[in-house]
């Protein structure tokens, strides 16, 4: 089980053939795959004998981890975070605290797997809320203020971040670009808020990986993945954070503040 720890680790931040290879290689019982939905992929196109578990934000049915959510088939489960899925309620609350804001923006990274019907879902959420969306990319760190750049260019009101492990990664860099051009902005983890961003909207991170220790102790009992459905989550969190919404001059809506899993101050 040690192993499978630090496979677990490992995956997560390489995330790349070659090191999925060296894993199979060791014979390990079982691989976790956290972080970005490349690391899932690269394990499953190691091996299709080790049972994987994973826990990123992807849509594991339309990047074809998995068969389906109830019957998985193959060697590999998990727990989805709902990451595109979440685009919408993110635009909303972007929506209420910017009220007059009619242009808005959203963060993705090109070569994230399922980005484009993470950027598909977006658009359809702007158009239900009469929205004007921008989709600007990021690819790495280098990227990050041109974004913001553009976005000011663009005159959009507020920023959606969206997810993805390299953002989550570099969170710091991109709160303070946000706090640089007084941009309203929501995240995906509560850490982000804690760390000085304005908002945030997602799963516990905490959950994925305790769902995941579930099915792999079950797997590691004898359980196979194909039969153990992929797990979503039942619980969400906002937060928000007043002393960067009073730096930006917004008024949080008491409707907002009535909802709120935590505010920071």
């Amino acid at each position: 089980m040690l192993r499978s720890n630090i496979v677990a680790q490992t995956i997560n931040l390489i995330g790349c053939p070659p090191l999925a290879t060296d894993l199979i290689r060791r014979q390990v019982s079982l691989i976790a795959a956290g972080g970005s939905p490349a690391s899932a992929l690269a394990a499953k196109s190691a091996t299709a004998i080790i049972p994987i578990v994973f826990t990123n934000a992807a849509d594991p049915v339309q990047i074809r981890l998995v068969a389906s959510l109830n019957r998985p088939g193959g060697n590999v489960t998990g727990f989805t975070q709902l990451g595109a899925e979440l685009g919408g309620k993110r635009l909303g609350l972007l929506r209420e605290l910017v009220p007059a804001a009619t242009s808005i923006a959203v963060l993705v990274n090109p070569n994230r797997p399922g980005v484009d019907a993470q950027s598909a879902q977006a658009q359809e959420a702007a158009r239900t809320l009469g929205l004007q969306l921008h989709i600007l990319k990021a690819s790495s760190e280098r990227d990050f203020e041109a974004a913001f750049l553009t976005l000011v260019q663009l005159r959009a009101s507020a920023f959606v971040i969206s997810a993805d492990a390299l953002f989550n990664d570099r969170r710091d860099q991109l709160i303070a670009l946000a706090r640089r051009y007084s941009v309203p902005t929501i995240y995906e983890w509560r850490d982000a808020v804690a760390a000085g961003g304005l908002i945030s909207y997602g799963t516990r991170r905490e959950d994925g990986y305790h769902q995941i220790g579930i099915l792999a102790g079950r797997i590691l009992k004898g359980e196979k993945p194909a039969d153990l459905p992929v797990l979503q989550p039942t619980k969400f969190e906002l937060v928000i954070n007043l002393t960067t919404a009073k730096e930006l001059g917004l008024t949080i809506p008491p409707g907002v503040l009535a909802i709120a899993d935590d505010v920071i101050e």
